[in-house]
C-alpha cells in the first residue's frame, strides 16, 4: 500500500523522538520514500545523521538555508509529499499549528502544505490535559488534521496517564489508513457551492442572509482530502480559501450560476450555498437617499435556481447532485418536497431556526433525504458532517452503500 508513497516526517523535541527512527525503518520497508524535518529541539534527542542514514535522504532543519530557500524549500517540501506526519507532535508544535505560527522550518512547512497532515501527540499528562492543549487539538481537528494517540502509560518524567506517543506500528497503520482515505476520490472532479449571495439594492446596500459558509468550505476541504479535484464557488464569506481547492469568488446568484456552468462537466455537485431566493428587479445606479420622503419600494424578482439548473443540465448533469434544505419548520416534509421539486439525488436537511445555532455556528444536525428514505445523522461539528458526506460520496462512486 505504501509503495511509491512520499512521506514528510516532522520530528519535534521530546523523549519519544527515538521512536521516529523505528517508524522510518518500517515505512522504508514498505516502499515509502521518507524525507525528514528535524527541529532544533528534536535534534537534542535524535541526530541528523541517524535520520539521514535511515531515510537515505538529506535531513532538513533550517528555515533560512541559503541553498534550499533559493528554491523555496519550505514550500517544495510541503507540496512534494503525499502525507505529512508529525511524530512526536509536542504541545508547542501543536500550538504553533493551531495559531498559524511559522517561525521555523517545521511550522512553516506545516502552514504551507496543501496535503493531509497526521499528528502523533507526545507530552506530559498535565500538558495533554491542559485546557489550552485541548482547545488547540479541537481547532486542528476542525481543520481536518488527523491524529493517532496518545496512549496511556508511564511517562519518562515518572507520571502516569495519557500522553505517551503511539507506537510506530500504530502510527504506521494510521498512515496507511490516511493514505487510503486520501485517494478514494482521486481522479474525480467535483463542484461545491458555499456561503450566501449578496443581491444589490444600490451600490452600497444588498439583500443577504446569515450563512457563514463554514459548512460549504468544510465540504470542499473534505472532498479535496479524499483526493477529488475540487472546485469551490463561494459567495462573500470571512473565511480563508481551503488549501488544495480551486476557488471562484462571486457576489450574486446569477454570478454563482454562471461560475458553476463554466466548471461543468463535473462528476458530483454539492450545493451548500444559501442562495438568495430573490433579487431586486431594478438595482439603483446611485445610493438611495433618506431625504424625508417615503421609503422606496423594492420590487423583487426570482433568482435563478442553481440546484435545479445543475440537476437538469442535460448531458453535462453531474452523476450525483446534492442539495441542502435549510428549514425552520417541517424539516423532513419540506426536504422531501424539495428533493422532488429540484430533481437532485440527495438533500441534506438541516434546521436553521435561531435556536439551532446552525447559521454561523460550529455544529450541524443533518438528515440525509433520498429516494431510498431518510438517514438521521447525530449532531456533530461541521467538519465531521463534511467528512461523513465526503465518505458517502466516495461510497456512491465505488458502488458501495449509498443513501
Amino acid at each position: 500500500m505504501l509503495q511509491g508513497k512520499r512521506i514528510l516526517l516532522v520530528v519535534a523535541g521530546g523523549i519519544a523522538a527515538y521512536k521516529s527512527l523505528e517508524l522510518v525503518r518500517r515505512l522504508r520497508e514498505r516502499g515509502a520514500a521518507v524525507r525528514a524535518i528535524l527541529t532544533r529541539s528534536g535534534a537534542e534527542f535524535v541526530t541528523p545523521l541517524s535520520l539521514s542514514a535511515l531515510t537515505e535522504d538529506k535531513v532538513y532543519s533550517e528555515l533560512f538555508d541559503l541553498t534550499d530557500e533559493q528554491e523555496m524549500g519550505h514550500i517544495q517540501l510541503s507540496r512534494d509529499a503525499d502525507l505529512l506526519v508529525v511524530a512526536p507532535a509536542t504541545a508547542d508544535l501543536l500550538a504553533k499549528m493551531a495559531h498559524g505560527r511559522a517561525d521555523d522550518l517545521a511550522s512553516t512547512a506545516l502552514l504551507a502544505t496543501d496535503k493531509p497532515v497526521l499528528a502523533a501527540p507526545a507530552m506530559n499528562v498535565r500538558m495533554w490535559e491542559h485546557p489550552a492543549t485541548q482547545a488547540n487539538l479541537e481547532t486542528l481537528k476542525q481543520r481536518g488534521i488527523l491524529f493517532t494517540g496518545p496512549n496511556e502509560g508511564a511517562m519518562a518524567c515518572g507520571e502516569f496517564g495519557p500522553g505517551r506517543m503511539a507506537e510506530p506500528a500504530e502510527i504506521l497503520a494510521a498512515i496507511e489508513t490516511a493514505l487510503a482515505a486520501s485517494s478514494r476520490l482521486a481522479g474525480r472532479r467535483v463542484l461545491v457551492t458555499s456561503g450566501p449571495t449578496h443581491e444589490a439594492i444600490d451600490p452600497v446596500r444588498y439583500i443577504a442572509n446569515r450563512s457563514s459558509g463554514k459548512q460549504g468550505h468544510a465540504i470542499a476541504r473534505a472532498l479535496a482530502g479524499l483526493g477529488a479535484e475540487t472546485h469551490l464557488v463561494t459567495g462573500p464569506v470571512a473565511l480563508p480559501d481551503p488549501p488544495g481547492v480551486s476557488v471562484t469568488h462571486v457576489e450574486s446568484a446569477e454570478e454563482m450560476l454562471a461560475a458553476c456552468r463554466a466548471l461543468l462537466p463535473v462528476e458530483a455537485a454539492v450545493c451548500a450555498a444559501a442562495v438568495a431566493d430573490w433579487k431586486v428587479e431594478s438595482r439603483a445606479g446611485e445610493k438611495l437617499k433618506k431625504d424625508g420622503s417615503a421609503a422606496p419600494a423594492l420590487v423583487l424578482a426570482p433568482n435563478p435556481d442553481i440546484l435545479a439548473s445543475l440537476s437538469e443540465a442535460g448531458n453535462q448533469r453531474p452523476s450525483l447532485v446534492v442539495g441542502f434544505a435549510a428549514e425552520t419548520q417541517s424539516l423532513i416534509e419540506n426536504a422531501k418536497a424539495k428533493l422532488a421539486r429540484k430533481g437532485c439525488d440527495w438533500i441534506l436537511a438541516n434546521d436553521v431556526a435561531p435556536a439551532s445555532g446552525t447559521f454561523g455556528g460550529e455544529e450541524n444536525e443533518i438528515h440525509l433525504v433520498s429516494a431510498q428514505g431518510v438517514e438521521d445523522w447525530p449532531r456533530m461539528s461541521k467538519e465531521a458532517v463534511a467528512r461523513r458526506l465526503a465518505e458517502r460520496i466516495a461510497d456512491h462512486f465505488e458502488g458501495g452503500k449509498a443513501a
